[in-house]
């Protein structure tokens, strides 16, 4: 087990929003941690209202923006890349912190396996059994079940889990993604809390099998049976991050930069079909 040097993080619990503020928050956090103005720092959010979201370089055309737009839904496209996700019924954290900050240097693959261990204490401390979070080429069966995936891969986050991502009994639980600029490191990803996971297939231009995808991913209700809240996980989620990662997190806000940040990045960027419609 790796023990880290002792530091403060700040912990950063925000009020429900829209899909563009929420990764113009993220983005603003990462512009302040790039020039020293802030601590690493552990995000908790929610979506309000619920949005769909499509990874950095996936195509506009995987979504079928009618029916989007008749179940009254969003659209935002996150920085960081991997497959669409419907932000319902969820807890989405994000990490940001500087490259040098050594819970989060070096390799991608490694900076997430470092992650994974507070998520997964936290996950362990509300009851969820049977965590995994191995690097998938360890074994032949795991290098099977990859390829197997990439063959089946279609355009839903959940479907199947990348190195070092949390399954329960095989099934994925938590989708994580990263970037790096300016020296830092930005990982979020999305804990399901309850409902259908697959009701995102109707969303989406392929129409993926919602039996394959409820076969491939669960929530933390269906895992341990019972119902959660948004605030039972944040706070398993922040203690396990605090444990694992050997971290005092002090509850914070924003600075005004960042906020400042928030409003324009919103504005110029997330919000506009420019960003969202963009191809890559």
């Amino acid at each position: 087990m790796t023990v880290y040097p002792f530091v403060t993080w700040r912990l950063l619990h925000s009020a429900p929003t829209g899909g563009a503020t929420n990764m113009a928050v993220d983005e603003a956090v990462a512009r302040t941690a790039a020039k020293g103005q802030v601590p690493p720092t552990l995000r908790l959010y929610a979506w309000e209202p619920a949005c769909l979201s499509l990874g950095r370089g996936q195509p506009v055309t995987d979504v079928d923006c009618q029916a989007l737009k008749a179940a009254g839904l969003g659209l935002v496209r996150r920085p960081t890349g991997g497959g669409a996700i419907f932000h319902v019924d969820e807890l989405t954290y994000s990490v940001i912190a500087p490259e040098t900050e050594v819970r989060v240097a070096g390799g991608i693959v490694e900076s997430y396996r470092r992650l994974s261990a507070g998520l997964m204490r936290g996950l362990e401390q509300l009851g969820v059994a049977d965590l995994a979070a191995d690097k998938r080429a360890a074994d032949q069966r795991a290098a099977e079940r990859r390829a197997e995936n990439r063959r089946l891969k279609g355009p839903v986050c959940f479907e199947s889990p990348s190195d070092y991502e949390i399954t329960t009994g095989g099934r994925k639980l938590v989708g994580s993604a990263q970037m790096r600029s300016r020296g830092v490191v930005l990982q979020h990803g999305t804990v399901p809390l309850h409902g259908d996971i697959a009701r995102i297939c109707p969303l989406l231009a392929a129409r993926p099998d919602p039996a394959r995808v409820r076969a491939r991913a669960a929530t933390v209700a269906e895992t341990l049976g019972r119902t959660v809240t948004w605030s039972e996980v944040a706070g398993a989620v922040a203690a396990g991050f605090a444990e694992a990662l050997n971290i005092h997190l002090e509850p914070g806000a924003l600075t005004d930069e960042e906020r400042a940040w928030v409003e324009k990045l919103r504005a110029e960027k997330y919000a506009t079909d420019e960003w969202t419609h963009r191809v890559w």
